[in-house]
């Protein structure tokens, strides 16, 4: 099932308060971007925040779920009402992730 982009839309405008927040559409799900780095996904019309010690410290409750079959377990954000507490998790994530590579 992929995501509904209203509801991609709503993640997006909850985690506003993090900066420069882009979701691009990938493979009927959507990746999310902070800054141009990728902090997390929204697949089937839920959150997924990548993992990182910074965010672990700040997670209301810690559920470690794969986004998809095969993948890497991530964050998995219940209550995205919560605009502060979103926009405050991906700002930490953001920050604790590496620089993207340069393109070629």
């Amino acid at each position: 099932m992929a995501s509904n982009p209203d509801f991609v839309q709503y993640v997006v405008d909850q985690c506003g308060g993090a900066g420069d927040i882009v979701a691009k559409k990938m493979f009927g799900d959507y990746t999310l971007y902070c800054h141009g780095k990728v902090v997390g996904l929204v697949c089937d019309n839920r959150l997924y925040v990548k993992p990182t010690e910074e965010g672990s410290k700040m997670l209301r409750t810690e559920d470690m779920r794969p986004p998809y079959p095969g993948a890497k377990p991530c964050f998995y954000i219940e209550d995205v009402d919560d605009r502060d507490y979103l926009a405050a998790l991906v700002r930490t994530t953001s920050s604790a992730l590496p620089e993207p590579k340069a393109k070629r």
